[in-house]
């Protein structure tokens, strides 16, 4: 009766780590956490094209993570995507007014998210200007229609 009741609180124990481990995977996979955010500054920037870029995805430098995209709306004078990005406190005043803003994707299939690649200006970004220098994604269905189009038109 005692090694039942040993055994069946083993297994419980074994259990109970077990769905905590996919709950901790699947946070980290979706981006959110638990953190409370620290002080941030306001940056925007304007996109012809987002491919699936979405809220909560990263924004790095050198891969290194500093931010958070906060929205996403469609810019109604210029129709096209404006992109909000909440970046680390640290980094106000610091980024030049050239800094290039790229979607990029992790991986061939992977999540989108933002590469910040910084200029030379000797003037620097602030709270709620405009990045404008952006690339848009690169999105894997135009790339084979076109891939496609050349081979028809050869």
């Amino acid at each position: 009766m005692r090694r039942s009741k040993t055994m069946e609180l083993g297994v419980g124990v074994f259990m109970l780590a077990g769905i905590l481990g996919l709950l901790f995977l699947g946070l980290r996979v979706s981006g959110l956490t638990f953190d409370m955010p620290g002080d941030t500054f306001r940056l925007e920037a304007n996109f012809a094209n987002i491919g699936s870029l979405k809220p909560r995805a990263r924004v790095t430098m050198a891969g290194v993570t500093v931010g958070r995209v906060t929205a996403i709306e469609l810019d109604s004078e210029w129709y096209d995507a404006r992109v909000v990005l909440e970046l680390d406190a640290g980094l106000e005043d610091q980024l030049p007014r050239d800094t290039t803003a790229s979607i990029l994707t992790a991986g061939l299939l992977g999540e989108q998210y933002i590469g910040l690649s910084v200029g030379g200006d000797p003037e620097t970004l602030g709270n709620g200007d405009t990045i404008r220098d952006t690339q848009s994604a690169i999105v894997l269905e135009e790339l084979i229609q076109q891939f496609v189009s050349n081979m028809v038109n050869d």
